[in-house]
């Protein structure tokens, strides 16, 4: 069986990458853009570095500014109303995992009308055409949505969140600019920072995970163990590693899955409203403590990265530990709690249930029984 990659077709990097947009435009041959967003990136002045561009450029475009934290079916279908009555022809998607995920799923509905309920894109749905073309801005540095096939969409009625996966979601253009995620918050800094080390562990001990994506992940570890504690205090140069560092972790989990600290997580988000990347990172240790010993010598070489000294001269059992040590460490250094607010011993069985029912659960390297659901579950339960 071949491995397939899928990646943006063009991305730029780096301080000023956000000049380029109305080159795209322009160039692309665009008419008029949908801007999708939320209103406090509008209010922060975070979206108008942006649209300032378009309006210097004199592209016309459209505000959609609606966007909800972990947005949902409804949140999406008045997106896709606001799409269709704007005249629009292309998307440009500011923010992080949230604005992304919406972003995805309009744009995708939009040229496969008969998913308009959008509860039937979970998992991967049978879509036929490419989404809107869509050019990402990414404001934090932790969901690589700007690079991925997935997105996440919360169903309230059901009190749970749906993976869905499609080679024809992803942006057509990555733009990570460093200067769009200056001014987030030091608790947003930290669980997003957190949700990509996350990303890059779990992509690197997937089932799927080959050497291609070997090398992605192995590199986002490094750039993270070495760059979130200066990034959460403002340092430019930290935050613009870090900006790379997710999207590199974006290239490799993409197309190799995840596990279940992201199947885990999810459910608290959808239960509880805990922030993404918090879920995660106070998932990680625990479901890697559950995974290490169905791992091979791949904790010796997340040890390395974490920056862990002496890992050769280790037993398997010492580097696996240490491995999680020292991302347990980082954690705790960047203010990240160890239990989940909210969580209670009634909600459990509810949550494994979800949580065995997630998308991400299968590439797992320990495939867990329902007990195990509820036993990970419960080590994350407030004190």
């Amino acid at each position: 069986m071949a491995n397939r990659i899928v990646l943006n077709t063009v991305s730029y990097h780096g301080k000023g990458a956000i000049e380029e947009i109305p080159n795209i435009i322009k160039t692309a041959g665009y008419k008029k853009i949908f801007v999708s967003t939320d209103n406090g990136l509008v209010k922060a002045g975070v979206a108008s570095l942006v649209t300032d561009l378009l309006e210097k450029n004199d592209i016309p475009y459209a505000l959609f500014s609606d966007v909800k934290p972990n947005p949902t079916v409804e949140n999406v279908q008045a997106g896709v109303k606001a799409f269709k009555e704007s005249g629009a022809d292309a998307i440009v998607a500011i923010g992080g995992g949230s604005a992304q995920d919406t972003a995805k799923a309009i744009g995708i509905i939009i040229t496969n009308p008969e998913f308009a309920d959008v509860k039937s894109l979970e998992g991967v749905a049978p879509t036929k055409n490419h989404a809107v073309p869509t050019i990402a801005v990414p404001t934090t540095a932790g969901t690589a949505a700007e690079v991925t096939i997935n997105y996440v969409i919360t169903d309230t009625e059901k009190e749970r969140k749906f993976v869905c996966v499609d080679e024809h979601d992803i942006p057509t253009y990555a733009v990570v600019d460093p200067q769009m995620m200056m001014s987030m918050p030091e608790a947003l800094t930290a669980s997003t920072g957190m949700d990509a080390l996350t990303h890059a562990i779990e992509g690197y001990t997937t089932k799927a995970a080959w050497e291609m994506t070997d090398m992605f992940h192995l590199e986002a570890i490094k750039l993270i163990a070495q760059n979130l504690r200066d990034a959460v205090k403002k340092e430019p140069k930290a935050k613009e590693n870090m900006a790379l560092a997710q999207y590199i972790a974006g290239m490799g989990f993409s197309n190799v899955g995840l596990g279940i600290a992201h199947s885990i997580a999810h459910t608290f988000s959808a239960h509880y409203d805990t922030p993404h990347g918090v879920a995660c990172a106070v998932m990680l240790p625990v479901v890697m403590e559950f995974n290490k010993d169905y791992t091979g010598e791949k904790f010796r070489e997340i040890a390395r990265a974490m920056g862990v000294q002496g890992v050769d001269d280790m037993t398997q059992e010492e580097y696996r530990q240490a491995a999680i040590d020292a991302v347990r460490q980082l954690g705790k250094d960047v203010g990240i709690p160890e239990s989940i607010k909210g969580l209670k011993e009634e909600d459990v069985e509810q949550l494994a249930k979800d949580s065995a029912a997630d998308a991400c659960a299968p590439g797992n390297p320990r495939d867990p029984s329902m007990d195990d659901f509820r036993a990970l579950i419960r080590k994350v339960m407030p004190q």
